[in-house]
């Protein structure tokens, strides 16, 4: 088994505690690419929610964390996204934020902060909210923005808790699950350690399985 920095046990911990609900489904595989890197993702369940998708990319030196919690559909919810990604001691990048699936809306919350700048990748008001979080820190840092992380989780669990959502429409995710594999820059990332026709099928069948169909592959999509 590879060994493992294990940068962001402690937000794993915080997601358990807000949202304890949620129990582990299937994995959709475990592999092992260039510099030896481990990759798992795997799908967890619970009452409200259509899933939560979950990736982990580590070896010794980085570690990457990506989950993204889709709601039960018919209340018109967000989901909400997380990007950790600690790619060495001094690069670290944390992003959070309710992503909500209707195109072009502009979704924010009074109770928490706005973001204070436009960032590359995430366009509020294209599936990302005015209360995105992003920080760049390094290793030793991560922890300090729990308190953030926590906030935006419990604000997330109130949203839930009132709307109680129900319905499996998963057609109300195709516009975002669409934008998002367009947008998202994972691809030539999983294709140089993992080969491009494991990154292409996670893309099309893990990451974003509600898209239009488009046959989007390495060299020929986006």
């Amino acid at each position: 088994m590879t060994d493992r920095v294990d940068l962001w046990v402690n937000y794993k911990k915080v997601l358990d505690d807000v949202f304890p609900e949620f129990i582990f489904e299937s994995r959709w595989c475990e592999w092992h690419g260039r510099d030896d890197l481990t990759l798992t993702a795997d799908i967890f369940t619970a009452p409200h929610f259509i899933k939560s998708r979950r990736v982990d990319i580590y070896n010794k030196k980085s570690d990457i964390y990506n989950n993204v919690i889709y709601p039960k559909t018919g209340s018109y919810l967000p989901c909400f996204g997380m990007d950790l990604m600690g790619f060495f001691e001094k690069k670290v990048i944390i992003v959070f934020d309710f992503q909500h699936p209707v195109e072009k809306l502009l979704f924010s919350l009074p109770t928490l902060p706005k973001a204070e700048k436009d960032y590359r990748f995430f366009e509020m008001g294209n599936h990302f909210s005015e209360n995105i979080f992003v920080r760049y820190c390094t290793f030793n840092e991560v922890d300090q923005y729990l308190p953030d992380f926590r906030k935006y989780l419990e604000t997330y669990r109130s949203m839930i808790d009132e709307a109680q959502p129900t319905g499996e429409d998963t057609s109300f995710y195709k516009d975002f699950d669409t934008y998002m594999k367009k947008l998202d820059p994972i691809l030539g990332y999983m294709s140089s350690r993992f080969g491009s026709d494991n990154a292409n099928r996670m893309m099309n069948e893990f990451f974003f399985p509600y898209a239009e169909e488009d046959n989007y592959k390495t060299g020929t999509g986006g």
